[in-house]
């Protein structure tokens, strides 16, 4: 099992800052990680502002360290949105999502987290809901649109299962993914995320193949609602249940840690937890 852990675990340094990216990868591999996921944010370290170049010279730090990148996040699409009513902040998710892609192909990545859009959030209390069907349609042209250019970087589109009120069973998301009759649409599954309406296990077995980035988490389902993410094995995932099914389908990509927000001494634990799993 790849171990991974991604830059969202790690908190702030004590005079507020950040740590760079190659400090967090050097932290990465010293707990033991075999790959890192980097996050773009509209600022900072790693962001949309990043330009080639700047990626270029972090994805050489992280093989000076020699830990892998296999994937990069975003959480842009919760704030602008590729399924938002308004036609110009669709567009805008868009050229973001083109740019997160130009990124991870700059620093060698093969996927990239992408969240289709949305119905509703519980945790973005000002997007109004919007009807399934016409999100389904947005959805649609919006990846459509963005396609061309991860083909063209050689970067798969990992479309993730998140509390959107949306694709919300696996034989939804397998028929989303099948539409678009690409080798670089396929899912980016949390483990976690799925725990309220299903269970991963099964969800697993279903998309098979087409899984191409894996996020753990755990999830206590009497708490329900954000706090029930907890320190992995703390919760109710059947994480034997899990590794069995990954196992089954021949899963071979990363299992990355995915701790939001950042706290001291998550990535210690996440990585003792992981090992564990990874004999299960």
């Amino acid at each position: 099992m790849k171990k991974g852990i991604n830059y969202w675990a790690f908190p702030p340094k004590k005079d507020g800052s950040l740590l760079t990216p190659k400090e967090a990868f050097v932290y990465a591999k010293e707990l033991g990680y075999d790959c890192f996921e980097l996050t773009v944010e509209g600022s900072g370290p790693f962001s949309l502002d990043t330009t080639k170049k700047e990626a270029e010279a972090i994805r050489k730090s992280a093989d000076e360290v020699g830990i892998s990148l296999f994937t990069v996040a975003s959480g842009l699409a919760w704030g602008c949105s590729p399924t938002h009513p308004d036609k110009a902040v669709r567009k805008q998710a868009t050229a973001n999502s083109k740019k997160v892609i130009e990124l991870a192909a700059a620093v060698g990545a093969e996927t990239i987290l992408y969240l289709p859009g949305m119905v509703s959030a519980c945790f973005v209390p000002e997007f109004v809901p919007q009807p399934y069907d016409r999100v389904l349609g947005w959805a649609t042209d919006s990846l459509k649109e963005i396609l061309p250019t991860a083909e063209r970087y050689k970067v798969r589109i990992g479309v993730e299962n998140v509390w959107n009120r949306f694709l919300l069973s696996p034989l939804e998301m397998k028929d989303f993914i099948d539409q678009f009759k690409s080798e670089y649409v396929g899912s980016y599954f949390d483990v976690g995320n799925v725990m309220l309406y299903g269970h991963p296990e099964h969800w697993i077995e279903i998309l098979g193949k087409r899984i191409f980035a894996v996020h753990m988490k755990d999830f206590r389902l009497n708490v329900g609602n954000l706090d029930g993410f907890v320190d992995l094995l703390s919760g109710d995932v059947n994480y034997s249940a899990v590794i069995q099914a990954l196992k089954k389908v021949k899963y071979s990509g990363p299992c990355t840690a995915e701790i939001v927000p950042g706290k001291v001494g998550a990535a210690e634990k996440a990585i003792v937890s992981l090992k564990l799993i990874e004999q299960m």
